[in-house]
């Protein structure tokens, strides 16, 4: 499947301020993501699938590119106390907001794919 969105949507492009490239190679991409409490990304894609292994974790809310909410993790009870590691699809554009007190810090590890 061929990805839609621009690639200055790729969220080290998008939003360099919040996701921070630790590895990449043909196999995978490992970024560091850190929203500090307050803050909001900027619209952005991650094209691939990922695992993410939660450090430290905050209330959220997720919007589209056009401002419409997706997921606000204060209505969803097992967002209160996530997995330490969980799987997440590629996802379109979407910008997110910590609503909570702490960082959000996750380490993602998207699974390119090789073809």
């Amino acid at each position: 499947m061929d990805w839609p969105y621009p690639d200055e949507l790729d969220a080290m492009i998008a939003a360099p301020q919040h996701h921070h490239l630790l590895f990449e190679n043909e196999f995978v991409r490992v970024l560091d993501v850190r929203i500090p409490p307050g803050e909001i990304t900027a619209v952005h894609t991650h094209r691939w699938p990922a695992t993410l292994y939660i450090i430290s974790w905050s209330d959220f809310v997720r919007y589209d590119d056009k401002g419409n909410v997706l997921v606000d993790s204060r209505t969803i009870e097992s967002m209160n106390n996530p997995q330490p590691a969980l799987w997440s699809d590629a996802l379109p554009p979407h910008a997110l907001k910590n609503t909570g007190k702490n960082e959000i810090r996750v380490i993602s590890v998207e699974v390119k794919q090789v073809e």
